[in-house]
């Protein structure tokens, strides 16, 4: 197909050459009748692409197929079969690509690593979840994503589950061997879906981990915003193969997404398909090479440490690990990840990507350059220098990977949608949760509803907090009191 071509964005070129005039929403009419202290801040031209997809970039039967070509042009750039746009982040589309394969109380093998999006799809739909375990490192207190055996295991066990969910590459850059996987999966007749949120960048080139269509994958989410060009929730799912309906798919996703997409959204997506397929092998190229100077300028740096392939990867790891998530150990310094990632921000304007008790990354792209890993190091260096200035750390009891194994009671629909109450912290142990515990970032949950609460995670939980943990999902994030369901012959509590 010829990537040159650009629908949306040729679609708003004509829109603007042409000179329509809207009787349609969007009500600020071109930029007219913005706040002009807006439009200083923003700029007119955010305005004057913002129009509708249907009676606007399209006309009101998209006799044009202005989206339809776009999505064709993105699905022969990533060896797909059919792409499908969203304006809602790959949020929505791995929820779209749950309820596509599985409905209420049916099963879907999902490793226990899932973003707390997987979780919200389950607690909508009242798909039941059959925990695949991640592999965890207890050294270095991480999980990877769930081997290929322990899905086969699963389906051993639960025969009737009508596929399985992986996520791949983790927010830490190591991944799964989907391969495999999917070739589990395609043993037992059951299609393999990959949350790649973060492995929009993976097809452009042959240094990077395996893409999900290309290991042999049904469906894949990622997430352009994310390692692409992309604004801010734009996402794409892609689908391969005979597994899934594409038209229920379709209808999933129609389910769930605004009847209001935003063109500007769409137009990032159709604009960055065309840059990587034009030019993205050259610049993911510059890419890792300054992503590998940048590991290797971090690790001279006394106190820090960058892990590596021979930490992340091998038997009981992960399969893989994508390079430009540069993830630094910060445990040598009195200090611990999350006052590393406020310290640089407040005094030197460096946003990291995501900060533990132990770690902080750095997320590469090909935005990046010199001057900005400069920057980075410079921060990284500096912080060094001041790490005796900081109040010591509390403590973060991190539980081994068997206590982190949470038996499930109740369903996540049925413990978020049941009677529930607001107990102490301390009281919570042994009662079954009924809301996500989610540090964020990652926005990997600690605790899950319809999960027994045991003392270990919620000591970890709430000791995090003390020390920095953002636990956002919560009903109080401070964590003073945890959100839990009320049991059969147990009435609300006194306290």
């Amino acid at each position: 197909m010829d990537h040159s071509r650009a629908p949306v964005l040729d679609a708003l070129r004509r829109y603007h050459e042409q000179g329509d005039t809207p009787f349609t929403p969007p009500g600020h009419k071109q930029a007219r009748g913005a706040d002009p202290r807006v439009r200083e801040v923003l700029g007119d031209a955010v305005f004057r692409s913002d129009v509708l997809a249907i009676n606007g970039l399209d006309d009101r039967l998209s006799s044009g197929s202005v989206l339809e070509e776009a999505h064709r042009l993105m699905a022969d750039a990533v060896h797909a079969d059919r792409t499908y746009f969203s304006t809602c982040g790959s949020s929505l589309s791995v929820k779209a690509a749950m309820l596509a394969v599985a409905g209420p109380y049916e099963k879907l093998l999902v490793g226990r690593d899932a973003h707390k999006s997987v979780v919200a799809g389950l607690v909508l739909s009242g798909v039941l979840p059959v925990w695949v375990p991640p592999r965890h490192d207890p050294e270095r207190h991480l999980a990877h994503p769930p081997a290929a055996e322990a899905f086969a295991a699963a389906f051993d066990d639960h025969p009737d589950a009508r596929g399985a969910l992986v996520t791949s590459p983790t927010p830490y850059g190591t991944c799964a061997d989907l391969a495999a996987t999917a070739e589990v999966c395609h043993r037992y007749g059951r299609p393999l879906l990959v949350d790649e949120a973060w492995g929009a960048h993976l097809p452009f080139h042959p240094a990077l981990p395996s893409w999900a269509m290309d290991a042999g994958a049904d469906v894949c989410v990622t997430s352009i915003h994310k390692m692409g060009s992309g604004l801010e929730q734009g996402s794409v799912f892609h689908l391969q193969g005979g597994l899934v309906d594409p038209t229920v798919l379709a209808h999933r996703a129609d389910l769930l997404g605004t009847t209001s997409p935003s063109v500007l959204i769409y137009a990032g997506l159709d604009g960055w398909r065309r840059q990587m397929a034009e030019d993205g092998e050259r610049l993911l190229a510059g890419a890792l090479l300054l992503a590998s100077d940048v590991r290797r300028s971090a690790e001279e740096i006394d106190g820090l440490h960058v892990n590596g392939w021979d930490e992340f990867t091998g038997p009981r790891r992960a399969a893989d690990l994508d390079p430009l998530q540069v993830v630094i150990d910060v445990a040598e310094l009195p200090l611990n990840g999350y006052q590393a990632a406020d310290w640089l921000r407040q005094r030197h304007r460096v946003n990291l990507h995501l900060a533990d008790h132990r770690r902080v990354s750095a997320q590469l792209t090909h935005a990046d350059d010199e001057e900005t890993a400069d920057r980075l190091l410079a921060g990284l260096r500096d912080l060094v220098r001041h790490a005796h200035e900081f109040p010591a750390a509390p403590a973060v009891p991190v539980p081994t990977p068997r206590e982190l194994d949470l038996e499930q009671v109740l369903s996540p629909r049925d413990a978020v949608f049941g009677t529930t109450e607001d107990v102490p912290a301390g009281k919570a142990p042994g009662r079954i949760a009924a809301e996500m515990l989610t540090p964020y970032p990652p926005g990997i949950p600690a605790a899950l509803p319809g999960e027994r609460l045991t003392e270990p995670v919620l000591r970890y939980l709430t000791s995090g907090v003390a020390a920095g943990m953002n636990v956002p999902d919560a009903a109080d994030p401070a964590l003073g009191t945890v959100r839990v369901a009320v049991e059969d012959g147990r009435g609300p509590s006194a306290d």
